[in-house]
């Protein structure tokens, strides 16, 4: 059984006395269900599992109910031995996003109290663009119960979860801590292992089927077409969640992203996805995919410097996937014997930054770089440790001109402190703080 970090929210979440029901939301196939009923098996004493894709049905006990009795009594009309009994029992509501109704109950359970609700889903059919549901909602008087619910995303395994999944201890995480903030070289042996893990894991990705076939059999071709399953999944819910007229751009958006990454510059463009195509055209359409927590905007800053939020440029963004192993599934078949023999720079350096970007977003991170049509460009930018910090992705020999330049002149950057990370160990150049890739998990302090 993989170790998710989203069962230690849940107990938390659990502790509260005064908690809200909880909705995780996800890409599919993320690890939402089973971690969910795992955690509902071993901290309840009964558990009544709701599925509105596999048994539609199951939103008729919802349809004008406005009362947890009524609710439990449709349900347990509906479901045969279900065991509905006060403060033991937890309801688990799958595909939420297939029932607004279901959605709008949250509020009637947190105000009735006597039952704890854990739901999931991609939220796309009550919270997307161009979504069918949107009309459904208005028809049916369902609606978002706006402070009586929590919401938290849930990621595919990002890379410290690959960790524990193959065997790398608390000890081995604890130590390249220490290594960290002592700024001292990682023993070999440890360094080398974990360059061999970050591979792989640029290959396979956090997707828990993937990880489990990869632990399992270290087939690469296999993991791959698991990985090419879950992708055409994703394409499967653009036809069933957006509306007719956004369909094609979605699914246009989104197979787009490999040739944006392609270019020497990344910089996503709306003519690249269709000749003569428009912001106005497919702007909702890359805010789909977005919001469904497949891919990423990284967005250019007007100044390097805090807030970043504040200086992001809303028009001008790089977009990645949020999974470095789907991302590599879109990609030649071939690309993954490349990177686990070390080549993550092919693909003009896309396969580098999207792990990156994957490291950063499943940390919770919003995405930044720093572009100037002078030349100037900086892979990423971060708050780290209260400061406005540098972050560059490159091999040993990578060249960080921009980088040096920038440091040289904190009076019109605003900005002393950078990071490169790439196929070396721990040193420091002046301001110039080097790591091996593998590190950037630990970049968490703000």
């Amino acid at each position: 059984m993989l170790r998710r970090k989203i069962e230690s929210y849940l107990e938390e979440w659990k502790r509260n006395s005064n908690h809200k029901p909880l909705v995780i939301k996800g890409v599919r196939q993320c690890g939402k269900t089973y971690s969910v009923q795992q955690f509902a098996k071993t901290h309840y004493n009964h558990f009544v599992y709701v599925d509105f894709v596999e048994n539609p049905d199951f939103k008729e006990a919802f349809y004008g109910a406005k009362t947890v009795d009524t609710i439990i009594m449709n349900l347990s009309a509906i479901i045969e031995n279900a065991k509905f009994i006060p403060n033991e029992t937890c309801l688990i509501f799958d595909e939420l996003q297939d029932c607004p109704e279901a959605r709008t109950s949250l509020k009637y359970f947190k105000m009735d109290g006597r039952y704890d609700v854990i739901c999931t889903g991609s939220l796309l059919g009550v919270k997307g663009y161009g979504s069918k549901n949107k009309k459904k909602e208005k028809d049916k008087g369902s609606s978002v119960p706006v402070g009586y619910e929590t919401i938290v995303e849930m990621y595919p395994l990002d890379f410290e979860e690959f960790l524990w999944a193959n065997g790398v201890s608390e000890e081995i995480i604890a130590l390249l801590k220490k290594h960290l903030e002592t700024e001292t070289p990682v023993t070999a042996a440890i360094h080398k292992r974990m360059i061999d893990l970050l591979r792989q894991y640029a290959v396979v990705g956090g997707m828990p089927e993937a990880v489990n076939t990869f632990i399992s059999t270290h087939n690469i071709s296999q993991v791959v077409d698991i990985q090419c399953g879950i992708v055409d999944e994703y394409k499967d819910d653009m036809v069933k969640y957006a509306d007719d007229s956004f369909k094609n751009r979605i699914r246009e958006c989104f197979e787009s992203i490999p040739k944006q990454l392609s270019k020497e510059n990344k910089k996503f463009q709306y003519s690249v996805i269709k000749k003569g195509g428009r912001a106005a055209q497919y702007y909702e359409s890359l805010q789909w995919i977005e919001d469904a927590g497949i891919a990423k905007r990284c967005y250019n800053l007007s100044v390097t410097e805090l807030p970043l939020d504040g200086n992001a440029k809303e028009d001008v963004f790089k977009v990645y996937m949020q999974d470095t192993g789907l991302f590599m599934s879109m990609l030649e078949y071939g690309t993954q014997a490349d990177v686990l023999k070390g080549n993550l720079l092919g693909y003009k350096g896309a396969i580098y930054e999207n792990l990156m970007a994957d490291i950063l977003s499943k940390m919770g991170r919003k995405l930044y770089y720093f572009h100037k049509d002078s030349g100037l460009e900086v892979d990423f930018v971060i708050r780290y440790k209260g400061k406005c910090t540098l972050l560059e992705v490159k091999a040993s020999s990578g060249n960080v001109k921009s980088t040096k330049t920038i440091l040289k002149h904190p009076e019109v950057y605003h900005v002393t402190d950078a990071i490169k990370l790439g196929d070396y160990n721990i040193g420091r150049d002046g301001q110039l703080l080097t790591l091996p890739f593998y590190m950037g998990f630990l970049l968490t302090e703000v």
